[in-house]
């Protein structure tokens, strides 16, 4: 691989990135194979974190690029406002094939940004379609992440998602977070806490269950570290949901696709939602692209309230159903099931969670977390929040690991194609930064 010479970076405003950081010393991506990446200079690094949670059957597989050209050199773009084409139902056919039983009509976004909003007009259009036009207030939780667009922004518990946009907000209100300091170092999902969904039937009382359109909550609070719920607690979310008339949401944009053993978290721990929004693993990273997968109630009574030939629900985007993303999706799923990644992930759960709770006693770690094939390392904090994270990210990536940081939490999360070695080789160069001296 030939060194490549250091690009001219005033142009490009990357995201999520300090970038004067950055352009003073840039780590970049050139090549991805597998379950690893190669710089430029040609320095291997290895890929804990699925690129971003996106490539769970590895990077570079054959069959996705091969399923792209064929679709690009037949039909590279279709607008999906009154046209169609066949594949993007062909795709939505075999997602409803693994998603739970009820769950299948989809609606095809770009992002899980994207997905999310989508998600929140869908739920005031059921609720205005049955005459409960006056719930338009959304639930969240505090360390919750949705994605960042004005939707997303207001439901996301994370704050400095919020701090510079609090102006354009939409009326959400916010549960607690599952964590405690009782459940550091819970392998999979604590045995208390369940009560802290009663938050909800607070929150009911507080402002009115009549006025609340929809509980948004991610199964596992991924973005913020892998915060696995507490025995129960989903459970209850879903009875009072059921209770007072309130949608239940589960954002499924990481836990989708085999992350927590099953093809879905919801299935996992066995909680059915009204509606669950999904991205990254759809089509492996490979197109950007998500869904949103309600039920053919919630279709049917936003259909049975539209007048006249005008469209059911006004909302969509450019890229809906992208004829090459959708080619994408199909030849991932394809690939899902031929190779058997979903049980893959449950079988090799127990080794993964195993190498990641035998970091517990290194000097920068102060909990582990983990559920499937997914972990939060949480570290012992530096001069400010967010530093020790930062710094983490770094020295991994000169150590040869590529890993995901929010804050001063690791998401280790590896593909679903990862071996014990592959596993063994990440969490060792794990040892050696974490295990070094503060």
């Amino acid at each position: 691989m030939n060194v490549l010479s250091k690009p001219n970076m005033t142009n490009h405003w990357m995201p999520f990135t300090n970038n004067r950081m950055f352009r003073e010393e840039p780590q970049m991506f050139a090549k991805a194979e597998g379950v690893k990446y190669w710089t430029p200079e040609g320095r291997e690094i290895l890929d804990g974190s699925s690129g971003l949670f996106c490539c769970a059957a590895g990077h570079g597989r054959p069959e996705i690029a091969d399923a792209v050209y064929k679709q690009l050199s037949t039909l590279d773009y279709s607008p999906h406002f009154q046209r169609a084409a066949p594949v993007s139902f062909e795709l939505a056919e075999k997602l409803a094939g693994i998603l739970p039983d009820g769950l299948d009509r989809v609606f095809f976004a770009g992002s899980g940004s994207e997905a999310v909003d989508t998600a929140m007009k869908m739920c005031l259009a059921y609720h205005r379609a049955t005459g409960n036009a006056q719930r338009t207030r959304f639930v969240s939780r505090a360390w919750g992440y949705h994605g960042v667009n004005l939707g997303g922004t207001s439901l996301a518990g994370m704050v400095n998602n919020r701090r510079d946009f609090s102006g354009v907000t939409c009326d959400v209100v916010h549960m607690r977070h599952t964590w405690t300091e009782e459940q550091r170092f819970t392998r999979g999902q604590p045995e208390t806490d369940a009560d802290l969904a009663d938050d909800l039937e607070e929150i009911c009382k507080t402002y009115g269950p009549e006025t609340i359109a929809a509980v948004f909550v991610e199964p596992i609070a991924g973005s913020i570290g892998t915060i696995v719920p507490p025995i129960g607690y989903l459970q209850k979310l879903r009875a009072i949901c059921d209770k007072y008339g309130i949608l239940l949401v589960f954002d499924e944009v990481i836990t989708g696709f085999g992350r927590t053993g099953s093809a879905f978290a919801s299935q996992e721990f066995a909680v059915k939602p009204d509606l669950i929004t999904m991205a990254k693993a759809l089509t492996n990273g490979a197109i950007p692209m998500s869904a949103v997968a309600t039920s053919a109630e919630i279709q049917g009574a936003v259909f049975e309230a539209a007048k006249g030939d005008r469209p059911e629900f006004f909302h969509g985007y450019t890229y809906s159903a992208h004829p090459v993303a959708c080619a994408a999706g199909i030849a991932t799923l394809d690939i899902y099931t031929n190779d058997g990644l979903f049980d893959r992930a449950k079988s090799m759960s127990g080794h993964f969670l195993d190498a990641v709770f035998g970091l517990r006693n290194l000097p920068h770690v102060s909990d582990l977390r983990g559920y499937g094939m997914m972990s939060g390392i949480q570290l012992t904090p530096g001069s400010m929040p967010g530093e020790k994270g930062s710094w983490a990210q770094r020295e991994l990536f000169k150590e040869g690991l590529h890993i995901k940081a929010t804050g001063d939490a690791i998401i280790f999360a590896p593909a679903l194609v990862s071996t014990e070695e592959n596993i063994d080789d990440m969490v060792a160069i794990l040892q050696k930064v974490l295990g070094s001296q503060p």
